[in-house]
């Protein structure tokens, strides 16, 4: 399979798995908002939870990675934690500040979320490493 061939369907397994999650997360983000909670804890809670489980399924379905598991869940960490201060950003902005309503706003950080991530995880977080031997005589 050709380079190209494999990143679209590690995008496919990706916006799979991300569908699924994603789905069940702004689901549970609208029921949390209507009970009273507020949108910024909301998402805070949530993000944590689908960090954990799409974790597993990205690294074993999705790129088939093989390699140093801490390490990877470490960068897959940081990509995350860099995606949260993008949404909660957001949220700030336009909702607190331009007075957008929150639940567009956060339907619309989901996409632009998803996009980051699934870059940083091909390029960074599951990148496989070609190893070469230098033999010297």
């Amino acid at each position: 399979m050709n380079r190209m061939s494999r990143s679209f369907s590690q995008f496919i397994r990706y916006a799979a798995v991300g569908l699924a999650s994603n789905g069940i997360g702004f689901l549970l983000y609208l029921l949390m908002t209507t009970l009273g909670f507020g949108s910024k804890v909301s998402m805070s809670l949530l993000y944590i939870v689908g960090v954990l489980q799409s974790f597993i399924f990205n690294r074993k379905w999705t790129f088939n990675y093989n390699g140093n598991k801490k390490v990877a869940l470490f960068r897959y960490f940081l990509i995350y934690g860099f995606g949260y201060f993008i949404n909660f950003g957001a949220l700030v902005m336009f909702v607190d500040r331009f007075g957008y309503p929150h639940h567009w706003v956060q339907g619309g950080m989901i996409l632009v979320v998803a996009v980051f991530i699934f870059v940083m995880q091909k390029i960074w977080v599951f990148r496989v490493q070609e190893t070469y031997k230098c033999y010297l005589n």
